[in-house]
């Protein structure tokens, strides 16, 4: 929700204290700082992406699929596990090449319908974001390997059941937000607080 109220430098920064101070509390090793890093990003993400700002992430989502991809322990690894990120991917292409014909879409003030698209848009892409980067650490940076000594066939079933879990989470944390962050973004029009 705070990756579409606030700008992509607040909205980065609020969930990188958030991130930080809850895992701080409770520790689940140091491994678990590097991963949440991803949060801080999807958040960025998200914020960009609402603002109308596409270009970035079409590259980010791109650069990590590429890295992905060349890494040969990901060739091992069932296609169809990151069927979340493809569609977060394929719906941001769509999105970029058919809105521009959309006016007043990307404007915040836009009507109900499309502010709910947007916001929609905006989660579902942003929370693919952490999990992309979550796995680029994974996987091209070899920390399953290096951190957690995991072999090809531990990280295949790993794989199968996050595949199932994490797009769960996805949809899930994105139905919520597109019911409580419509309302709260009316809210703020109404006040006319700068948080845009």
């Amino acid at each position: 929700m705070n990756g579409v109220i606030l700008n992509p430098h607040a909205s980065f920064l609020s969930t990188l204290i958030g991130v930080m101070v809850g895992h701080s509390i409770y520790i689940r090793g140091s491994a678990e700082f590097l991963f949440t890093m991803g949060a801080p990003v999807g958040a960025t993400v998200a914020s960009l992406i609402f603002r109308g700002r596409r270009k970035m992430i079409i590259l980010y989502y791109s650069v990590l699929l590429v890295a992905f991809f060349l890494t040969p322990v990901s060739w091992q690894l069932p296609f169809w596990g990151m069927w979340d990120v493809y569609l977060a991917f394929g719906w941001l292409l769509v999105s970029a090449t058919t809105i521009k014909r959309w006016e007043g879409l990307w404007n915040i003030k836009s009507d109900s319908a499309k502010l709910l698209y947007l916001v929609a848009l905006s989660t579902f892409v942003g929370l693919e974001a952490d999990v992309l980067f979550r796995i680029f650490i994974l996987v091209p940076c070899r920390t399953y390997q290096s951190i957690f000594a995991w072999d090809a066939g531990v990280l295949q079933s790993i794989w199968a059941v996050g595949a199932v879990e994490t797009s769960t989470k996805v949809v899930l944390s994105t139905l919520v937000s597109m019911i409580v962050t419509t309302p709260v973004i009316k809210v703020i029009r109404k006040m006319d607080l700068p948080f845009f």
